[in-house]
């Protein structure tokens, strides 16, 4: 499937691929991160369903304690500790918001009971006589821990601890001066959790909830109530279709997350390698570049490659080229001195002496050229293979120097108006550029070369203008071809041109001719280093 089809949005820009891989290496922090915050979360909420089911069975004992209060109390006499300091409050409803977190500090063990010095109230003690079924029969059902207290904090119904207080206990103060209380506290058991439980902390803690029970601003008693909130494990089983709902959107998470990094990354390398097995095939020339690269570092990669084949191509065109053109002008110097050779060792006995020095100089006439030609192979060689390196020059300095050595020739070159750019070419290889143009205007009776320069942001462009004969129309097109020359019959190898390429393109420069009505005009582009 295309990249667009699956991620339109990515089409849009490119992105970094060690932004790509920050984000996938985030997500797959996030997935168990979320997993275990999640877990927190949930855990955190049945905490707080067990407070609720605490203050809910609190409220319903309050009310039937209050009502046995009432009913066993003589008529007109208010039962229990008045608490002044209490606000009144005559609204209908009384609600109470839970507000325990794990996040908040777990509170220590529960404190043990303790003594107390007299006895519970008698009439306290009667309501808790007849409440203690009630109680019993709920914690069967709820699995609570419930105790009743008196206004004192003593002890007076529940499974145990019966006659002694739990007064001094945080929680429990706090509710005997007429406030719900509420803690968590750690739970130590008998037996260690199963290994898989220990990862809940629901399995270690208890829930404790202090309500005091008031009527008319007085404290009647308390309630502690207590519960050990449900195992998260047990709790996600019973909710199994809600978890796999979950579970399969995580996948889902993970596939598109998968096919992010597919798309983003494994797809333009795989272009790029089906590429490369089709030219080994000769299905495909060259590389052509990625339409959908989608990061920097692909797109840079594919460009690199494209660029690579390109150059590469190139080379192999001009090899055949140069092959072809090499193998032309070595032909033809050897098929005059074979034919020379033959006829000096067939009738070199009768020839005459001027007819002998004829053919032996035409030899050596050949020689000298075949001699030349190879020595401006090896130039062209050196060319194409020179190295690059840091080096600068300044431009008054390279065309002073040529002017010292063309103006013993007879050739002048003038440029008053150039300014002294310092460019990004080493000065010996920049000479040898120029010397090879110079060395075509005097070949072509040139007696004038006239130099310009005009700064155009980071380059420099440089006009070789002369005064010679020009190159004609029909040639103009043929002058930057290897072994082209219109004076092989003095010499020439049509080879300076080449060389004068190699040598610039090997600094970012270019050479290239331009129309003229008089002379020969030639643009040379060259780097700047320092540019305004």
């Amino acid at each position: 499937m295309p990249i667009n089809a699956q991620f339109p949005f990515i089409i849009q820009r490119r992105f970094r691929l060690r932004n790509i891989l920050l984000v996938v290496m985030l997500m797959v922090l996030a997935l168990p991160l979320g997993s275990l915050y999640f877990f927190r979360i949930y855990e955190n909420e049945l905490v707080q369903q067990t407070e609720r089911e605490l203050i809910s069975q609190s409220a319903t004992l309050a009310a039937g304690f209050r009502m046995l209060a009432q009913n066993l109390q003589p008529e007109g006499v208010a039962y229990g500790k008045i608490l002044p300091n209490l606000p009144k409050d005559d609204s209908e409803y009384h609600p109470i918001i839970p507000t325990l977190s794990l996040i908040n500090p777990i509170e220590s063990r529960r404190p043990d009971m303790l003594p107390v010095p007299m006895p519970a109230d008698d009439f306290a003690k009667q309501i808790g006589d007849l409440l203690t079924p009630v109680m019993l029969e709920t914690m069967r059902v709820t699995l609570s821990g419930m105790r009743l207290l008196d206004m004192n904090g003593v002890v007076i119904a529940g499974r145990d601890e019966v006659g002694y207080s739990l007064a001094h206990i945080s929680e429990v103060k706090q509710a005997l001066r007429g406030e719900y209380a509420s803690v968590i506290r750690q739970r130590i058991s008998d037996q260690p959790p199963p290994p898989l439980y220990s990862i809940s902390r629901g399995t270690l803690i208890r829930v404790f909830v202090a309500y005091p029970i008031i009527e008319n601003q007085h404290l009647q008693g308390v309630l502690y109530l207590s519960r050990t909130p449900e195992n998260i494990l047990k709790h996600l089983y019973a909710v199994k279709e809600k978890v796999i709902v979950f579970s399969l959107i995580l996948l889902a998470l993970v596939a598109l997350l998968v096919a992010f990094v597919s798309s983003s990354i494994s797809r333009p390398i795989r272009e790029l390698i089906e590429q490369t097995h089709r030219i080994r095939q000769g299905e495909q020339k060259q590389i052509e570049p990625l339409p959908n690269p989608v990061t920097n570092e692909v797109a840079q990669l594919s460009e690199s490659f494209v660029s690579m084949s390109q150059t590469l191509t190139e080379r192999t065109d001009y090899l055949r080229r140069f092959a072809t053109h090499m193998s032309h002008e070595f032909k033809t110097p050897l098929t005059a001195m074979q034919g020379a050779l033959e006829l000096l060792q067939d009738h070199g006995d009768t020839m005459d002496k001027v007819q002998q020095r004829r053919f032996i100089d035409n030899l050596l006439a050949d020689t000298s050229r075949l001699k030349q030609l190879v020595s401006r192979l090896l130039e062209l060689a050196r060319a194409d293979a020179i190295e690059t390196n840091p080096k600068t020059c300044h431009l008054h300095d390279v065309l002073g120097e040529l002017r010292s050595q063309f103006f013993d020739k007879g050739l002048e070159l003038l440029y008053p108006k150039i300014s002294n750019f310092e460019l990004a070419i080493a000065p010996e290889v920049l000479a040898m550029a120029l010397y090879n143009l110079l060395e075509n205007s005097l070949q072509h009776q040139a007696k004038q070369v006239e130099i310009t320069a005009n700064q155009g942001g980071k380059v420099v462009d440089l006009q070789l203008h002369d005064n010679g004969n020009g190159i004609s129309p029909a040639n103009q097109d043929k002058i930057f071809t290897p072994f082209f020359t219109t004076r092989r019959s003095a010499g020439g190898t049509g080879l300076g041109l080449a060389i004068t390429i190699s040598l610039l393109k090997a600094y970012q420069g270019t050479v290239e001719q331009l129309p003229s009505d008089r002379g020969a005009l030639f643009l040379i582009t060259l780097q700047l280093i320092n540019f305004d």
